[in-house]
């Protein structure tokens, strides 16, 4: 038995993450020198596979061995048979490579047509121009039959790919109005021709019926900019976005975290940008569509100098018009900067934007602190989970709002009483914000078993209030890489019993120690869930054959 010094140990998770981040990525110019790279390869911070691919490029993990994994293809109890919505025709640069990635997923469906997307490592082989946008690293697809089959549309399209490139991390929403679909994809977009970088957005509309219907997007335009420049050489990094829509008031809210070089906090401060849908196709976005440096739309909190803040996600109160935004406190400085967060509790925090402090355009007259709460986590985020080629893991807070349970509420994992991770539910009170269970609840029904459980996901309550809550799972292959997805379905945001049962999401099950990517994480850091009057979408990067592919399903 010997034991390794703190400081060796610390040295050598920064030696690991060297490994992983090796150099500036050479094909975006922005990288070079730029201090949130040099922070990240440095192990200071942490950020997105957006903000990793912006940096370092295509990263290679290649399989370890092999193990025998059960394929099915039927679906299971409770959801169809699943799909891929990826197409392998499409992971191949013109150059004749392929690529070996397509992760992090999130999902968006209205009546019977769906889109799906992801992070798609084909952009790190294509050249600018290349067809159908393959140069892009943001891939999706559409389905125009409840997700029963998908038509990859390459890469989310920009007018000129000289001046643009999208990086990935994708969030994707659904507009029904005049009886018309439109749907919407923000992702983590780079200008080369200003100093400033953002959040893109693509408006798609659904042109056609029925089992002709095609999917028409506009390029990307900027929802979203830095805020924040160091003397004309460096500007704030823009990271891990997420979208939700008020389809009564027509607004479109983006949350993210802006990583600032200058005034802004170092490790990173939460805003929100909006987007006014009156005319779908042409959303008009405060702080973005100018295209210049612009001050935030509203800035959530307040960035704590040392401890880092991302992971938002945002949910909006359809009936008040209030938008809750929810993300995690203390992310990776929990592990890389002791002398400054090691005292400092990880927390999950909940905050309250009312409708008041949100205009259609221009910057609110708003400023922090609003209404807010938090619950503390035990984090995850040193572990090293068996085949999930990403060290820091995250334990970010999905959200979402009950109206007919007066609730707003977050799901995470954590490692409070099974080190491999417990999915946690935790609701508050619309509004104030109060508790309204005493301590969290786990949602996995083995919750006395060590079995690994993490990434989950959540959106939208149904009608009565309920919400569904979908995540990765091995308790059908424990002390192994195999992995699956699981959920629990209908679950009252109130209730304080953990449920007797889960359902098995996927019918085919992911050995991720003989899966080949060309891309971190290998199999995302998040996944998605959607739900419609046809059932509930799960959406998640998939390992069956080899390489990471976006799969989704429906339930039955």
């Amino acid at each position: 038995m010997f034991t390794i010094s703190r400081n060796l140990s610390i040295s050598l998770v920064t030696i690991a993450l060297a490994i992983a981040c090796p150099a500036a990525n050479a094909a975006n110019p922005k990288a070079a020198n730029h201090p949130l790279c040099k922070s990240i390869a440095q192990g200071k911070i942490q950020a997105s596979t957006g903000a990793q691919s912006f940096c370092f490029g295509a990263q290679v993990n290649a399989p370890v061995r092999q193990l025998n994994a059960p394929v099915t293809s039927s679906g299971t109890a409770m959801f169809r048979t699943n799909v891929d919505a990826a197409s392998l025709a499409e992971d191949v640069s013109p150059g004749g490579v392929r690529a070996f990635g397509q992760s992090e997923t999130s999902i968006a469906s209205a009546g019977s047509y769906v889109v799906e997307a992801w992070n798609d490592s084909t952009g790190f082989f294509s050249p600018c121009p290349s067809p159908k946008h393959k140069e892009q690293l943001t891939g999706f697809g559409f389905s125009n039959n409840g997700g029963n089959s998908f038509k990859d549309l390459g890469g989310t399209p920009v007018a000129d790919c000289n001046t643009t490139i999208n990086e990935g991390d994708p969030a994707v929403e659904a507009y029904t109005v005049g009886g018309k679909t439109y749907f919407y994809i923000s992702q983590i977009t780079i200008p080369f021709n200003i100093a400033e970088n953002g959040i893109g957005l693509n408006a798609c509309q659904v042109v056609g019926s029925g089992s002709t219907a095609t999917l028409s997007c506009n390029n990307t335009i900027l929802a979203a900019i830095s805020s924040d420049c160091f003397q004309g050489f460096f500007c704030s990094f823009l990271d891990k976005d997420f979208i939700t829509i008020d389809p009564g008031r027509k607004r479109l809210y983006i949350s993210y975290t802006e990583f600032g070089v200058n005034t802004v906090s170092f490790a990173g401060q939460v805003e929100v940008a909006v987007c006014d849908i009156s005319t779908p196709m042409a959303p008009v976005c405060s702080n973005g569509s100018a295209g210049a440096q612009a001050p935030p739309y509203i800035v959530v909190a307040h960035g704590n100098p040392n401890c880092e803040s991302e992971g938002s996600y945002p949910g909006v109160d359809r009936t008040t018009g209030d938008l809750y935004v929810a993300y995690e406190f203390n992310w990776a400085t929990n592990l890389f900067n002791l002398f400054s967060c090691g005292n400092v509790p990880t927390k999950e925090v909940v905050t309250r934007l009312p409708k008041s402090c949100l205009p259609a355009s221009g910057s609110s007259p708003c400023s922090p602190p609003f209404t807010h709460n938090s619950v503390k986590i035990v984090s995850m985020d040193s572990a090293f989970i068996p085949g999930y080629n990403r060290f820091p893991m995250n334990d970010f807070p999905r959200i979402a709002v009950s109206h007919p349970k007066g609730t707003v509420s977050v799901v995470w994992n954590d490692a409070g009483k099974n080190p491999l991770g417990n999915i946690l539910l935790q609701s508050f009170a619309l509004g104030s914000l109060s508790r309204i269970q005493s301590k969290p609840v786990a949602l996995n029904s083995d919750v006395g078993a060590f079995n690994w459980h993490f990434l989950p996901a959540v959106r939208q309550a149904s009608g009565t209030g309920l919400i569904n809550v979908s995540w990765y799972d091995r308790r059908n292959n424990p002390g192994t890489a195999l992995t699956d997805v699981f959920s629990a379905l209908n679950v009252d945001p109130r209730t304080t019993a953990t449920p007797s049962s889960n359902f098995q999401v996927n019918d085919a099950t992911s050995n991720w120690l003989a899966v080949s990517s060309d891309i971190i994480p290998n199999f995302g850091d998040y996944t998605d869930n959607y739900l419609t009057t046809l059932g509930l979408y799960v959406a998640w990067s998939d390992g069956r054959i080899g390489e990471p592919q976006p799969f989704s399903t429906r339930s039955r």
